[in-house]
Formats: structure tokens, C-alpha cells, sequence
């Protein structure tokens, strides 16, 4: 049985732990919230447990399409053992709807859908307020290198696709989102990592438009807790307490 040993690592949302097995690490997920990189915090009642297996399920249906991704088995609610990684220091976006920054960037009214998905990548650095930045840059800085770049490129609009029906077929439009990647620690591979939850999506109801994701906390438009449930629930997740 894999046991959590030392923590390794502490974000926002997540913490991680060492385990017996140097190539497994165990994910827990917190309901702590932030927004603007930090600058608003606070608690989103039982948003570990949505994300958390709302995660392993997207997760096992990305895996099940060909793109490899760490996760591995959901011990608990709030607990997964994933495949250990070394994370790739880029935040890679999706947008197929303009929205946030994008909107404010570009000066394009939230809702315009986009003539065609549109990549971005962040610098992974808070410190920085995660700048956007390009192939050149990324590669100019090691953060990564070309080939994982092709990779990561095609990963990620394979995932868009996938998430797009999925999300469809529950009744929610996927207007962008934001994944990591990371390099398997055994394998050297480039993997999906992280997590896709409504904190790293922007999700809206088809037929009325309504935010069902973070910016119900970002924006203080209320309900967020109700909310998270609601994807949760129509994504398929099990109650609290459920065996895994």
C-alpha cells in the first residue's frame, strides 16, 4: 500500500507527498482559493473534493485518448497517487471564447467566440505575475526544449477537443482553460499533470450563459459553492464519503 511520507511541495490549491515508491507521489487537494495570483484568498467549502475527482475522471478519459497523463489511482476524496514529475515552468491556454484577461488584453467583448483555438503560454513564475511569453522566449530561457514544445502543442489541442465534447455532452461550453505539463521522473516522457477542475476552466451553461466555474469567486458573484457542486454532479462525481 502507498503511504504518504515527507510533504515535498505546498501551492495554492494542492499539496504533495513523498510516498515509498520514489516514482509515485500522492496529491492532496485543498479548499483554499485565490485569484490575481494571490492577491484574493479564501475557502471554497468542499472544492478539494470536486476537484480532486473531477480531475480523475477528466484525466482517465484524456488517458483513454491517447495523450499520457500522471494520474494513477484516487485513494480517497481528496487523495491521489500520481506518477512523480518534474513540472514544466509554463501555464499552457486554451481559449476557444474570449474571456478575462483576453477580453481586457484585446479589447474583445467576453463571449465572442474566437476564429479558432488560440494557445497561450505563462510564464510560471508568481513572482513575476506568470508574464505572458512565446516559443522563443520559452526556448530562449530552458524552460523547455523543442521537442517537448511540439509535444506539449499537440497535447494540448487534442485536450481541447476532448474537453470541449465532454463538457458538451454535460450541458457547459468550454470557454478556455489552463493545464501543466511535467516530465515523468522515471520516464523522462512529457505528461499531463496538475489538475482540470472548475478552477482551471472557465465553464458556461449552454443554455444560459451562467458562469459555472472560479470567476464566481474571482467576481464575488455568489453561489460558489452551490456551483462547484453542480459541475461536480453533472460531471459524475460520487458523493463525499464514497469508497474509491
Amino acid at each position: 500500500m502507498t503511504e504518504k511520507k515527507n510533504q515535498i511541495y505546498e501551492g495554492k490549491a494542492k499539496k504533495v507527498y513523498a510516498t515509498d515508491d520514489p516514482y509515485l507521489y500522492i496529491v492532496s487537494y485543498k479548499d483554499d482559493a485565490t485569484a490575481f495570483n494571490g492577491e484574493k484568498r479564501g475557502q471554497i467549502a468542499g472544492k478539494g473534493i470536486v476537484n480532486n475527482t473531477m480531475t480523475n475522471i477528466i484525466f482517465k478519459i484524456i488517458g483513454e485518448n491517447g495523450v499520457p497523463t500522471h494520474f494513477v489511482k484516487q485513494l480517497d476524496d481528496r487523495d491521489t497517487i500520481v506518477r512523480a514529475v518534474t513540472i514544466l515552468p509554463l501555464e499552457v491556454i486554451i481559449r476557444n471564447v474570449a474571456a478575462g484577461s483576453f477580453s481586457k488584453r484585446y479589447g474583445v467583448p467576453e463571449g465572442t467566440a474566437l476564429l479558432r483555438p488560440t494557445l497561450e503560454f505563462s510564464y510560471k513564475k508568481d513572482e513575476l505575475g506568470d508574464p505572458l511569453i512565446n516559443d522563443d522566449h520559452a526556448l530562449a530561457l530552458g524552460l523547455i526544449d523543442e521537442g517537448q514544445l511540439a509535444q506539449v502543442k499537440t497535447y494540448t489541442h487534442k485536450i481541447n477537443e476532448i474537453l470541449k465534447g465532454f463538457f458538451l455532452g454535460k450541458g457547459l461550453k468550454l470557454i478556455d482553460f489552463k493545464i501543466e505539463f511535467g516530465t515523468d521522473n522515471k520516464t523522462g516522457e512529457v505528461i499531463l499533470a496538475d489538475e482540470i477542475s472548475p478552477d482551471t476552466c472557465r465553464l458556461w451553461d449552454v443554455v444560459t450563459n451562467e458562469k459555472m466555474d472560479k470567476d464566481r469567486f474571482r467576481r464575488d458573484l455568489g453561489n460558489v459553492e452551490e456551483t462547484y457542486q453542480e459541475v461536480f454532479a453533472r460531471v459524475g462525481g460520487r458523493a463525499e464519503g464514497d469508497n474509491y
